[in-house]
């Protein structure tokens, strides 16, 4: 459940990118935060870890509308993406409200990619959370070496490892260049905006 912010008539939605390690994660907050304004952003805060990091900002958004009058702002966090910070990525999924999965595309990471799904999906039903039930967006990232000597996984069979259950929408992106980033953050912003619009008309129905 987001947090309701009446001082400041404010919802606060977060959402977590999520992924195995060097997929992209930071790279698309890094990306986010330099475009935006500095009159909707807050500071950049970043936890740096051995050889990983988590970071973390909020924006006040312009253009998601409201709910009941209230302003949405959005707080983006990444996890650390390695297996042993389990526990870090844990506590960055509490309360989320909506997840962005960053997939690699180089085919030597196909493996970590299905490996850090499972890890998803685990970790959020610790929480009580169904990974089939929270808003989520799947990221193909680093499109941007194909044709290159890096080899790349098609998307197809991207689609098939990750998304063949889930069938959530997918973008294929590349954070460095900027290409898909904010097509994936709107979409993610979108579905999150209208699942807590949900969920806050359910508890007035309860209170009434």
């Amino acid at each position: 459940m987001p947090f309701i912010n009446f001082s400041k008539d404010e919802i606060q939605c977060k959402i977590v990118y999520y992924g195995a390690g060097f997929c992209g994660k930071t790279t698309n907050l890094q990306y986010i935060f330099g475009q935006m304004g500095e009159d909707i952003k807050g500071k950049m805060v970043s936890i740096d870890t051995r050889g990983d990091r988590t970071l973390f900002f909020d924006f006040l958004s312009l253009n998601l509308g409201k709910i009941r009058g209230f302003d949405i702002r959005v707080q983006l966090y990444t996890v650390p993406g390695q297996v042993h910070y389990d526990a870090t990525r844990k506590l960055v999924l509490k309360g989320v409200d909506g997840v962005v999965f960053v997939a690699d595309s180089l085919k030597v990471q196909r493996k970590k990619n299905i490996e850090s799904l499972i890890n998803l999906a685990k970790n959020l039903a610790e929480k009580g959370v169904s990974i089939r039930m929270i808003p989520l967006v799947i990221q193909y990232n680093k499109r941007d070496l194909d044709g290159t000597d890096s080899e790349l996984l098609p998307v197809e069979l991207l689609e098939k490892d990750l998304n063949s259950m889930l069938k959530v929408p997918s973008y294929s992106a590349s954070a460095l260049k900027g290409m898909g980033v904010f097509e994936t953050l709107r979409e993610i912003s979108k579905m999150v905006v209208k699942d807590v619009s949900r969920k806050i008309m359910l508890v007035d129905q309860q209170v009434k």
